[in-house]
Parts: C-alpha cells; structure tokens; sequence
C-alpha cells in the first residue's frame, strides 16, 4: 500500500496522504504546535490513522537511516 504520493496534478505535486489532497507537511505542523493526532484525523477525515503511524514511522525510519550514515562529530 502506497502512504504517500506526489502528483503534480494535485496540491501542485506537494507530497499527499495517499488517495487524498491532504499534504503530509500538515500532519508534522498539527504535532509541532502541540495538536493532537485525534485532532488531526477529525480536520482531515480522508487520512486514515492507519496512514499516520505508516507516514511517521517511514519519517522515524530515515531520520534513523540518515543520522546512522552521517560522519562521526
């Protein structure tokens, strides 16, 4: 299953919650200013809770990937 698409012909290629028009950056400004998830899901009925935990645990998966293969300080 497809989490996340960029089509140039929806939001403007902006990275989406597949099968939506809901963009990803969304989801991230909701948790930076202290929203929580319910709330999210209850702005943005198209995204499942289901795509949330898949797009922040491939978010978690390359911050880890890429601190792993950044040089020593």
């Amino acid at each position: 299953m497809d989490v996340v698409q960029a089509d140039p012909e929806i939001m403007g290629g902006k990275l989406c919650f597949a099968g939506t028009r809901v963009p990803i950056r969304n989801l991230f400004d909701y948790l930076a200013h202290g929203h929580p998830l319910d709330e999210f899901l209850f702005d943005f009925p198209t995204v499942t809770r289901a795509q949330v935990l898949a797009v922040l645990d491939l978010a978690r998966e390359k911050l880890v990937a890429s601190a792993a293969a950044a040089p020593p300080a």
